[in-house]
């Protein structure tokens, strides 16, 4: 598949919030249109989704407003307390690891705080389906995988979704899929699958996020534990902690797809052509040297300017942005407070990247706690 790439952050910022840009390829991509997209294509689950994330116009504004609703600022800062508790119990279990032993600070503490935050926002049993839904998640992201693989987590995830749904309409209690199933029966425009696919996205998507975000900003530090003196020395804050990594090493490398409802012509003369696929490169537009400056490449939390369009632009931001702000306010701080001599157990060159195309961090985070 071709698609134009979008790498400077001016650039970006114009076509997200341009209305000759959709991101529904039922209506505006002729591949998708015309049966072209093969069902084991790795990205399959990113374009045939029913939800927000590749609504346009209309559409999108009903969708993001029955999610909106979750993330207020106000419910937002009412989980902080939970995400404490959660923090320090995670923490107590990584105290217990014997002195020298190695840990994957990923899968240990990176991975279980924004999963637990996630499935209790919206409702998720403890068990079999939380470990089903983190499982299928990691498989969405995995654009490397073969088609075996996407097959199976296709059918899997909404096996799972069903059985969430399910679940809720016989239990309704305080959470987001009670919500939506409310919203759904009480006549609104929300389909089944369009139900289905927004809880697959915020679910998927909002732990995922805040994941790399933890596993990125606790590698750039201790790769460079000057960073971490910036900020006991008080020349720096945690949130620079979070806004530099955001910027550098942003938790989405790449997002797929927008089309051109009609041709677009860019500065330059550069012409995107009616129903071309167009992605966005997150991780280039936060080095885009001409929003950031001369040094943009480099890791520092002292920088003035910290542009970033991580969380997306406009219309198009993330709404879990300040949830996942908010979670790793308050596990970074606390993991260095708890471990002071917390270090990497290999070469920070050595860890492997995820095999994917959208999601951004380490297969693993190999760290010595004392």
């Amino acid at each position: 598949m071709v698609a134009w790439a979008l790498t400077r952050q001016s650039v970006i910022k114009q076509l997200f919030t341009d209305p000759r840009v959709s991101k529904d390829p039922r209506r505006h991509w002729p591949r998708w249109i015309n049966g072209e997209i093969a069902p084991d294509w790795p990205l399959i689950t990113w374009v045939a989704v029913q939800n927000m994330f590749t609504a346009y116009g209309s559409d999108h504004t009903r969708l993001r407003s029955l999610v909106a609703t979750a993330f207020t600022a106000r419910r937002t800062a009412a989980m902080r307390p939970r995400v404490e508790r959660i923090t320090t119990g995670l923490l107590d279990t990584l105290a217990a690891t014997p002195d020298g032993a190695v840990v994957d600070l990923r899968e240990t503490y990176a991975v279980p705080l924004p999963v637990q935050v996630i499935c209790e926002l919206f409702g998720v049993p403890d068990g079999t389906m939380r470990d089903t839904l983190r499982r299928c998640a990691d498989s969405i992201f995995h654009t490397a995988a073969a088609s075996a693989e996407v097959t199976a987590t296709y059918e899997d995830i909404y096996a799972v979704l069903a059985e969430l749904v399910a679940y809720k309409r016989a239990r309704p209690d305080d959470d987001l899929t009670s919500g939506l199933i409310a919203a759904r029966e009480n006549g609104t425009s929300l389909s089944e699958q369009e139900l289905a696919d927004t809880l697959l996205l915020v679910i998927s998507a909002g732990y995922e996020t805040t994941v790399n975000l933890l596993d990125n900003a606790v590698h750039a530090l201790l790769a460079d534990p000057e960073q971490l003196g910036h900020v006991h020395a008080g020349r720096a804050t945690w949130n620079d902690v979070i806004e530099e990594t955001l910027r550098r090493q942003p938790p989405g490398a790449t997002l797929p797809l927008r089309y051109a409802v009609e041709d677009i012509e860019l500065d330059g003369g550069v012409v995107i052509r009616k129903g071309d696929a167009i992605i966005a490169a997150l991780a280039s537009a936060g080095r885009d040297p001409d929003a950031v400056g001369p040094d943009a490449d480099r890791f520092d939390v002292t920088r003035q300017v910290k542009d970033h369009l991580a969380f997306g632009h406009g219309v198009h931001r993330c709404l879990g942005a300040p949830l996942a702000r908010l979670e790793a306010a308050v596990a970074l701080p606390a993991l260095f407070e708890r471990f002071p001599a917390l270090a990497l157990a290999a070469p920070a060159s050595d860890l492997l990247p995820l095999e994917s195309f959208i999601s951004n961090g380490h297969r693993t985070l190999p760290v010595r706690l004392r």
